[in-house]
């Protein structure tokens, strides 16, 4: 007998879990992070490039997150017909509002990125 399967979560409370805390995660750390980056002048312009770098190694970070909480969503898809239906579906809208918000993050890492890529070539035709 595997001792790590007795410590298992059924597939919908593991996905209530993991998606918990990956909102909980872009919540605290990811979007604060973009918050100072959008505001101009919040950051220091000596900071910028640290604060940057610091938001790609959390954009990492937020991959591999989502990549475990999809991980779990296909784990419960496949047991579908074994949990309880309304933890299951609760575990779905969840997981659908998280979806949501990582688009709406990844919009704005992407927006934040793409206009700090065009300063320099603004910066280098104005010297």
């Amino acid at each position: 007998m595997n001792s790590t399967t007795d410590t298992e979560h059924p597939p919908d409370i593991c996905l209530l879990l993991r998606v918990h805390a990956e909102q909980r995660w872009l919540a605290s750390k990811v979007v604060p992070t973009l918050r100072q980056l959008e505001v101009p002048g919040a950051i220091a312009e000596e900071d910028v490039g640290s604060a940057l770098a610091y938001l790609e190694v959390l954009w990492l970070e937020a991959g591999l997150r989502a990549a475990e909480t999809e991980a779990a969503f296909t784990k419960l898809e496949q047991d579908a017909g074994e949990r309880s239906l309304i933890v299951a579906e609760k575990a779905r809208r969840y997981h659908a509002a998280l979806g949501r918000l990582r688009a709406t993050v990844a919009r704005r890492v992407m927006n934040l990125t793409r206009r700090l890529d065009e300063l320099p070539s603004q910066e280098a035709a104005n010297s």
